[in-house]
């Protein structure tokens, strides 16, 4: 299974735009530092998520991203295509050419896999992710300890 930092770096960034969408534009900074991806990194996911509609950016004071359309209508097969990442069990990268340059005996059962496993992915919305409270614990939790950093750098 062939799923990079890069696609897990861009759906949980995504989920995070997600979560913090009702308080208006988000910016790359405050994702960064939530979810501890370099903002060079997350800079580069978000002109792929902006070239393929799934962002929009908003210039000016108080600017950031935001979705590009409801957080029901984003599935997480989506944003990991958006960054050219593929979902594939082959060893071959689906080419076929598994074994001396022929197809494996188990070729079409990887195939198949990775086919189920985007289904899966495609059957997901950043609105399904967003409910569920497991996700939202762990958002309060990266939200406290944001404040709480900010909190001690004014101190300092």
């Amino acid at each position: 299974m062939r799923l990079t930092t890069k696609g897990r770096y861009a759906v949980t960034a995504m989920l995070d735009l997600a979560l913090h969408a009702k308080q208006g534009p988000v910016s790359l900074a405050d994702i960064s530092a939530r979810q501890e991806i370099s903002l060079s990194y997350l800079e580069q996911l978000f002109a792929k998520l902006r070239r393929n509609e799934l962002v929009q950016s908003v210039r000016g004071p108080g600017g950031g991203y935001r979705l590009g359309a409801e957080a029901a209508q984003i599935v997480v097969a989506q944003i990991i295509d958006a960054v050219n990442e593929s979902i594939d069990a082959t060893s071959c990268g689906g080419e076929g050419n598994c074994q001396d340059g022929q197809i494996c005996l188990t070729h079409h059962l990887w195939c198949d896999l990775s086919k189920q496993i985007h289904q899966f992915l495609s059957g997901i919305s950043l609105a399904d992710l967003v409910a569920r409270q497991d996700v939202v614990a762990v958002a309060k939790r990266q939200d406290d300890l944001q404040a709480l950093d900010l909190i001690e750098a004014s101190a300092v």
